[in-house]
């Protein structure tokens, strides 16, 4: 699968916990990164300065769905299963 146009989904849904380029610290999930462009593409594509987990990444259809809504959605819903359980319980109290 190739990245659908005008998607950035994964820019925006998932979190990078490390510090990396243009964002000292990090990227929370929902959160736009920085690098995102106006046309929802990586600005950084092919930088070695990119987030490796950005570099590891791949567009399926399990995660990418049929369109950008449903991948938001897909993504967020996978961040927030993948949160420990330390921090959930952490945010509940």
């Amino acid at each position: 699968m190739q990245c659908r146009t005008d998607c950035g989904a994964c820019c925006i849904a998932i979190s990078i916990h490390r510090p990396f380029f243009g964002m000292p610290g990090g990227k929370p999930a929902g959160v736009r990164c920085v690098h995102l462009s106006q046309t929802m593409r990586c600005g950084v594509f092919g930088d070695p300065r990119r987030p490796l987990v950005c570099d590891a990444f791949m567009p399926e259809r399990e995660y990418c769905g049929d369109t950008r809504e449903q991948a938001l959605a897909r993504l967020s819903q996978l961040e927030q299963d993948s949160v420990p359980d330390t921090i959930a319980s952490r945010s509940t109290v």
